[in-house]
């Protein structure tokens, strides 16, 4: 192999050669190798493959060889540890946005499950009140009578904020009368005649009033609960 034939792979195994300190000795006489950053240097001085002993020349290329093997190696397991860095990194992406779904169609499903249920609640109360027609008339009623028929009339839902504004506007007289305004009534239609929408007994009849102040609280405020918070508001509804 001649000298010139051999710079080259000399120059690359430069590192190799310097590692294996001893193998130089033997080629240059002795010293140590050269500067490890002076490749060039080191191989013109010392290291050329022609210069080593034929007995040495393997070792010297085994050096090298292992040594461009463990780089290659670490490139590798740097490469492989970013990939797999990666993957996790989007895994737990994946991960954080499958839960946060899962979660937001949890809560919806809660949701639409609170809204049917509460729906079937207020179609099965409306289906049991009774009509005021069910009512037989009477010459005239006590309060826990026409309480009684209130709470037969007015879904169970929305009774007590019924109850609060016949409360406060009539304390339940279904023929209470306000001499200044004329509001009459237990709900204190004004003028009292508007109740004749509901019968034409809604003077004497307090099933009729009930019947009326249902209709009038749903039309307006659309529950007598919404009654009830703008009558909170307001003192009047």
């Amino acid at each position: 192999m001649s000298r010139i034939s051999v710079r080259g792979f000399a120059v690359a195994s430069a590192t190799a050669v310097t590692t294996v300190g001893a193998v130089v000795g033997v080629a240059a006489g002795g010293a140590p190798a050269a500067d490890d950053n002076n490749f060039e240097a080191a191989a013109a001085d010392t290291t050329l493959l022609a210069d080593i002993p034929a007995g040495q020349q393997a070792q010297v290329q085994t050096a090298s060889l292992t040594q461009q093997a463990d780089a290659q190696a670490s490139a590798a397991d740097a490469a492989a540890k970013k990939s797999a860095e990666e993957s996790a990194r989007l895994q737990a992406a994946k991960d954080a946005k499958s839960k946060k779904q899962a979660a937001e169609d949890r809560i919806e499903a809660e949701r639409e499950a609170e809204a049917k249920k509460k729906e079937e609640s207020e179609r099965a109360s409306r289906s049991s009140v009774r009509d005021a027609s069910s009512f037989s008339a009477q010459g005239s009623y006590s309060v826990a009578e026409v309480q009684a028929m209130a709470r037969q009339m007015v879904p169970a839902d929305q009774f007590q904020c019924f109850s609060n504004i016949v409360n406060h506007e009539s304390t339940w007289n279904y023929r209470a009368t306000n001499p200044s305004s004329g509001a009459y009534g237990l709900m204190q239609a004004l003028p009292g005649h508007k109740m004749s929408s509901a019968g034409a007994d809604w003077q004497t009849n307090p099933a009729t009033q009930i019947k009326w102040g249902l209709s009038y609280m749903d039309g307006r405020y659309g529950s007598p609960c919404g009654a009830w918070s703008f009558w909170q508001a307001n003192n009047w509804y």
